[in-house]
């Protein structure tokens, strides 16, 4: 009896559940007992896979055997080998973000196999035709389609790019969104420029640390923020011309020190984004990519007219952008800054360091 079909090298699907059930049965009461757990095993190995599952926000992440995905026209099942965190999957899991729908495997970042090929995964969903905006459907891996904290993912086969070959697969996996959000809000939104000054705040997480390691190749001069002294200092061995501790800092001497920002690039907006106005050189550009520290208050809009300043918002990054980003990557040899790398069984634990922050680069999940 024929009760399968092959849908890649390790993945099977059962026409029917119940006559599966029924031959198992049946073969077992016919006294082939050892058999039945052979049986029983073979079932787990081709049709379940353990994954990372928010099944209420507020919990910590349960790992679990679920069911292999179901074929679907024009999509693939990637084996994930490994995959990051960002800021995002925390804000998930305590209901920091819209249209969280549990149960759900979170996760936008990965690399892995796809027939025996290593590949690292674009996590964009339809952001249409205008690389300027994204279309109202827009998304990513992670939420609301399951995401790559699971053995496998299933993504369409264009979303699949071969791996950097000078990179690991835990070095790949921290690359996608954050590198990707990097690379717009430098070299789209800002139009870096090599010999440019570069300002890059809060240093120390991925994407800041990516635009860091963007602009450094391209050939800029590159000072970073952070409320760390240890963040800076890791910075500036990395090449970073200097830097200043928000909390402790004294605006008007920097500004001196450093002769004022072509490029800024900011993920936390709030009351002390002035400063960073005030940092800028005449026909300076900026662009932030996130608001951690709230609504931008006190902007002074006569400093921004009279200075001929650009201001920017730009969040994560086209099809095309991903693809030029990847090249970048290659053609540059970036590594990417991976600041620890956890077991799927203690991902709970790597959810609680980024959330306290003490991380600088990316934390990584190795899955297989």
């Amino acid at each position: 009896m024929v009760f399968y079909e092959k849908r890649s090298e390790n993945a099977f699907k059962f026409y029917n559940t119940a006559n599966l059930a029924n031959y198992i049965v049946n073969f077992t009461f016919d006294g082939n007992t050892s058999c039945f757990f052979v049986i029983i095993f073979l079932f787990q190995l081709f049709f379940d896979m353990k994954a990372l599952v928010l099944d209420q926000v507020g919990q910590d992440l349960q790992l679990k055997n679920i069911s292999n995905y179901e074929d679907e026209e024009g999509y693939i099942l990637v084996d994930v080998h490994a995959a990051a965190l960002n800021h995002r999957d925390v804000w998930i899991t305590k209901g920091m973000y819209p249209g969280i729908e549990p149960p759900v495997i979170l996760g936008s970042d990965g690399a892995g196999f796809y027939e025996g090929k290593e590949v690292i995964i674009n996590p964009n969903h339809l952001w249409g035709d205008n690389i300027k905006f994204q279309s109202p459907q827009y998304h990513i891996l992670g939420l609301p389609t399951d995401g790559t904290f699971a053995e496998k993912v299933k993504v369409k086969k264009d979303k699949i790019h071969p791996k950097p070959s000078h990179l690991s697969f835990e070095e790949a996996a921290a690359l996608p969104l954050s590198g990707m959000t990097a690379y717009r809000a430098l070299f789209t939104k800002c139009n870096l420029q090599k010999g440019e000054r570069v300002l890059i705040s809060g240093i120390g997480g991925g994407v800041a640390l990516f635009a860091f390691q963007f602009a450094i190749a391209m050939g800029a001069e590159v000072w970073v923020t952070s409320g760390s002294d240890w963040k800076i200092e890791k910075a500036i061995s990395m090449g970073a011309q200097g830097g200043i501790n928000y909390k402790t800092a004294d605006w008007k001497s920097f500004s001196k020190k450093t002769g004022g920002f072509d490029v800024v690039i900011d993920s936390a907006g709030g009351d002390g984004f002035m400063n960073l106005v005030k940092l800028c050189k005449p026909g300076a550009r900026i662009c932030f990519y996130g608001g951690t520290r709230g609504n931008i208050n006190q902007l002074n809009p006569q400093i921004i007219f009279w200075k001929q300043l650009s201001i920017f918002g730009s969040t994560m990054a086209s099809d095309q952008e991903f693809n030029e980003m990847i090249d970048f990557v290659g053609e540059h040899h970036i590594v990417p800054v991976v600041d620890s790398v956890y077991s799927i069984n203690n991902a709970n634990e790597a959810f609680k360091k980024m959330e306290q922050g003490l991380q600088f680069g990316k934390i990584v999940l190795k899955i297989q």
